[in-house]
């Protein structure tokens, strides 16, 4: 039974990835990780804010003036406290990369094309098969048009590209008004994947201590339903691989994701809250899968169920739009 696929040129054993999670944080858990099946590991995220911090520059711009206000600090992260420092991220990188035979993927989280992009091409210089490039970016600014937007995620995909010759993954999130363009243009600026999606985190409202908090929740599998939909639509349309990376929790998740044209599927709540031994089982559930199913390797079954060859997927998402809507159980 052939698990094995290729997810930016890299030969990878199987199609579960670990995406950037706490499991990366140290090295032991990453070689746990390999030893448990996994195909590639993504480290965590690197932030743009960690980065510049360095200058002080962005210290200055989130504290200046909130001393008016005594609750307002608490919105913002210590950044000194986060993750660990630029220099120890990249001797992490390092070490796994000796520790472990699967390929290491760095991740750099930003918004914007500034100095912070030169922080990529010491990632390769590390030794990381390939960058994950996180672009989370929640507009807020109601004199900023979408168009703006668009234009400044191209940019900053351009700017980390000019920095490397290693493989290049965006993870975007699900709130561009035209998905397919999007993506056409993130691989034309250079992307040799998307990740689909970034999970927009809520925070929530102390009542009792009248604050703001985070409130941190783990996926499901009902999530997957959005980045699944989406694979299918853009598979064989533009020129990248997929990735999908929100609610995948089971083999079904897994074989699904395939399925509608993911080369890689990346999890990290299931492992999170099951143990890394899932990894395991749920390789064994879907060889049992395709056995039964007479299937003899996972590149048989990329992008079968897919849009590719449908003419008119506008429309034919509308069709289904309507027959969702009538399969409920009439009332009356």
């Amino acid at each position: 039974m052939d698990l094995s696929t290729t997810y930016m040129g890299l030969k990878l054993r199987n199609p579960l990835v670990a995406s950037s999670s706490p499991l990366s944080h140290k090295v032991d858990s990453i070689r746990q990780l390999e030893e448990a099946g996994i195909g590639a590991v993504v480290m965590y995220s690197l932030f743009e804010e960690q980065i510049n911090l360095e200058s002080q520059q962005l210290d200055y711009f989130l504290t200046h003036g909130t001393e008016s206000y005594a609750e307002a600090l608490s919105y913002f992260p210590d950044l000194g406290e986060y993750n660990v420092g630029p220099d120890e991220y990249l001797n992490l990188i390092r070490k796994a990369k000796q520790a472990v035979d699967v390929p290491i993927i760095g991740s750099l989280n930003g918004v914007s094309a500034g100095g912070w992009v030169k922080y990529a091409r010491m990632i390769e210089e590390a030794g990381a098969d390939a960058l994950e490039l996180n672009v989370y970016y929640l507009p807020t600014d109601p004199d900023l048009p979408g168009t703006e937007v668009e234009r400044m995620t191209v940019d900053v995909v351009k700017a980390v590209r000019s920095e490397v010759s290693i493989p290049l993954a965006v993870k975007i999130g699900p709130f561009f008004s035209s998905i397919p363009n999007i993506a056409k243009r993130l691989a034309e600026a250079g992307a040799n994947a998307l990740v689909l999606f970034n999970r927009f985190y809520q925070p929530d409202i102390d009542l009792e201590n009248l604050t703001v908090t985070p409130h941190l929740v783990l996926s499901d599998s009902d999530e997957m339903r959005l980045p699944l939909r989406w694979t299918a639509i853009l598979y064989g349309r533009v020129p990248v691989d997929l990735a999908i990376t929100t609610g995948v929790h089971t083999y079904q998740d897994v074989l699904k994701g395939l399925m509608a044209g993911a080369r890689v599927t990346m999890m990290t709540s299931e492992l999170l809250q099951n143990g890394i031994g899932r990894i395991g089982q749920i390789l064994q559930e879907m060889q049992s899968w395709m056995e039964e199913y007479e299937y003899s390797s996972v590149q048989q079954m990329i992008g079968s169920v897919s849009q590719k060859n449908v003419a008119e997927p506008a429309a034919f998402e509308r069709a289904n739009y309507m027959k969702v809507l009538d399969s409920y159980p009439r009332l009356i």
